[in-house]
């Protein structure tokens, strides 16, 4: 019996990146826009009705796109589209050859306490070690020299805490045994925000990566103010 070849399976097209509007809304997502309607409250903008409206849609929305609903009509949106049309997600693992092998410092608590917090150069590679101890890594007010930065954790019987800002990307890889690694993933709107990698193993121990409410890189936002003032110049000066 002659056997027809079957045709070969043509390849899969790759997927393409989930529009910013798509993404599901987090609570600092939430915290934002309730931040803006209450300062249109303040300015007139809106009435004392209409604002309580719009924070119940707030409360209940799902997504970044249903968010922006509440404040395409106000001034203050007009910097949050403009970063969100230039979005593309952060990749999951830092570029091959950006980070050395090396740690740039090492932060490390052993039946102690250990902190990193404050106005201080964050470095491309930290490594912190928690053995019977507390580390706390607070990244909210750090200078970020690099756009890629690594954080290897390791707990045992310990607890590690890394704290970044509202307006950074933030990935995490690795695990515990029987203990806890949690990592909040961060999708920041700004292509030039940085991306921090939390690789982590959890011995009878915690390491957790979450953003700290209301902190935001401070000279991210001023780029983003930048792209809006040349923007609106070209518009006058039309």
């Amino acid at each position: 019996m002659d056997l027809q070849k079957q045709p070969a399976s043509a390849p899969t097209a790759p997927q393409p990146a989930p529009a910013a509007s798509a993404l599901r809304a987090s609570d600092a997502d939430r915290d934002r826009i309730a931040d803006i309607l209450r300062d249109a409250l303040a300015e007139g903008r809106l009435s004392a009705d209409e604002h309580a409206e719009r924070v119940e849609g707030v409360l209940s929305a799902k997504t970044v796109g249903e968010l922006e609903v509440f404040i395409q009509d106000l001034p203050a949106a007009h910097g949050h589209r403009a970063t969100a049309a230039s979005y593309s997600p952060a990749p999951n693992r830092p570029t091959e050859g950006a980070i050395p092998a090396e740690a740039d410092e090492n932060v490390v608590a052993v039946f102690s306490s250990a902190m990193r917090k404050g106005r201080w150069r964050a470095g491309r590679r930290m490594h912190a070690y928690a053995v019977f101890g507390s580390v706390e890594i607070d990244l909210s007010e750090a200078i970020f020299e690099y756009q890629q930065v690594v954080i290897k954790a390791v707990s045992v019987f310990g607890n590690v805490e890394i704290r970044v800002p509202e307006n950074v990307s933030l990935r995490g890889t690795g695990g515990g045994v029987l203990g806890n690694f949690e990592v909040d993933t961060l999708d920041s709107l700004e292509p030039d925000a940085p991306v921090i990698y939390v690789d982590g193993w959890a011995v009878l121990g915690n390491i957790e990566a979450k953003p700290k409410r209301g902190k935001l890189v401070a000279d991210i936002l001023d780029r983003v103010q930048r792209k809006v003032d040349k923007g609106l110049r070209k518009h006058l000066d039309r």
